[in-house]
């Protein structure tokens, strides 16, 4: 599995309970309150006591979570050894320009995706699951991608081998795959590869306004080499910090990997 969020539109849920409690509390104020007390009431319906009490927390968290930064989960292995299983993480949502929630159209244009970025945006084939890869390829780009080797409009990435992967948990079904550490433009990442395995090979041109992108486990990836390319109306936005890890299938809590930078 290589979605970041199985789908549960939170999203939606969270705009409607805003909508709703701020709503109650505009009658509130300017027609149930007065009338209140004109009768002498001195207690508050419980849908205004409750909207009272979470309009202003909502408002709050639908605002940093649309248009500041979200949380998400890491529940597969594709983007090892940069994101574990259980890793939370931390994405910036206004990184490739500020969109409306539920919508997702874009209202300002603040920046765009830059090759080697960690992005999470909605999967093509279903736009209701969330996924994360690395940017590849830019629009107008060539990809070729043999022999285990990314070839970026005729100039090959070059990778170096830093020794044999070994991880703990889930994340040890990697182990005995080969560490190697890409440079992708100005950016240096880590990459699994597995010798045995034969992935999708080809090349790819990437069409204005979308973007080629591939797991940093190379062989255990389902991205554009499968899928195609990731069009711009589908960007969630850059991953760029790991809060906590906690892998609920093996019961491990990765205290190394809180505060962990993405990059």
């Amino acid at each position: 599995m290589n979605s970041i969020f199985q789908y549960f539109d939170l999203e939606l849920v969270l705009v409607l309970a805003t909508l709703v409690s701020g709503v109650i509390v505009l009658l509130d104020r300017y027609w149930l309150r007065p009338a209140r007390l004109e009768k002498k009431l001195s207690t508050e319906p419980w849908y205004v006591d409750y909207s009272l009490s979470f309009f202003p927390v909502l408002i709050i968290v639908l605002i940093l979570r649309s248009f500041i930064a979200e949380p998400f989960r890491i529940p597969s292995g594709s983007m090892m050894p940069t994101l574990l299983h259980g890793d939370f993480i931390l994405v910036s949502k206004f990184a490739y320009g500020v969109r409306l929630p539920v919508t997702h159209q874009k209202i300002l244009s603040v920046g765009d995706p830059e090759r080697g970025d960690v992005m999470v945006f909605r999967y093509p084939k279903n736009p209701k699951l969330d996924y994360i890869k690395r940017v590849v390829g830019l629009p107008g780009d060539r990809i070729e991608y043999y022999n285990k080797q990314l070839t970026i409009n005729g100039q090959t990435m070059p990778q170096q081998r830093t020794g044999i992967y070994v991880g703990k948990g889930r994340d040890a079904s990697m182990n005995g795959a080969t560490h190697n550490v890409e440079s992708l433009a100005a950016i240096e990442h880590s990459i699994l590869v597995v010798p045995q395995y034969n992935p999708r090979e080809g090349a790819w041109l990437v069409p204005d306004g979308h973007y080629f992108v591939m797991g940093d486990n190379r062989d255990n990836s389902n991205d554009s080499r499968v899928w195609g390319m990731v069009p711009e109306e589908n960007l969630v936005g850059k991953a760029f910090l790991v809060w906590m890890n906690w892998d609920f299938a093996s019961g491990q809590f990765g205290a190394s990997r809180i505060g962990h930078s993405i990059r």
